[in-house]
């Protein structure tokens, strides 16, 4: 999409923003990617990724690569220890099937869904994890921009893309 002064429509606010990217780890492990996939498209500014990669993006244009390390206070922010919690193990409608490692999905108090890691399984009780799977950890991207345009009235009063 061509602007008047020539170049291509750079990333601000409201705009309809599409990227491939890889996401790995600081050991360089893949953690995420869109490759073989779809970009992954979202409006600029209304908070659908994480601020550290949002704030790189500022003021790009298709066509940019880069790379780019975020730390846990601009991703998904630092490892909470108070975020652990155990419950009994009847709360589970298939206590029989938990296990280590897994997520499960649970309502918090203000009705919001939240995913939970399950960090351990005794006898009658289960530990789990609120905090996000990526917390307390360095984020490595490795973005291109493949196009960028405005969002239309539909996908601002929505607060996606359509």
């Amino acid at each position: 999409m061509k602007t008047f002064y020539g170049g291509y429509m750079k990333i601000g606010s409201e705009k309809v923003v599409s990227i491939d990217y890889t996401l790995k780890d600081s050991e360089g492990s893949i953690l995420d990617s869109s490759e073989g996939k779809e970009p992954l498209s979202f409006i600029y500014g209304n908070g659908s990724i994480i601020r550290g990669l949002e704030n790189e993006l500022e003021g790009k244009e298709k066509g940019d690569s880069f790379s780019v390390s975020v730390e846990p206070k601009d991703g998904y922010g630092e490892y909470d220890e108070s975020m652990m919690f155990e419950v009994g193990k009847e709360q589970f409608q298939n206590s029989a099937e938990i296990e280590k490692g897994m997520q499960v999905q649970a309502q918090n108090s203000e009705g919001q869904v939240q995913i939970l890691t399950v960090m351990d399984v005794e006898e009658d009780k289960v530990i789990l994890d609120a905090n996000h799977p990526l917390a307390g950890k360095v984020l490595h991207f490795d973005v291109a921009v493949t196009e960028v345009r405005e969002a239309s009235k539909e996908e601002l009063d929505h607060g996606h893309v359509h």
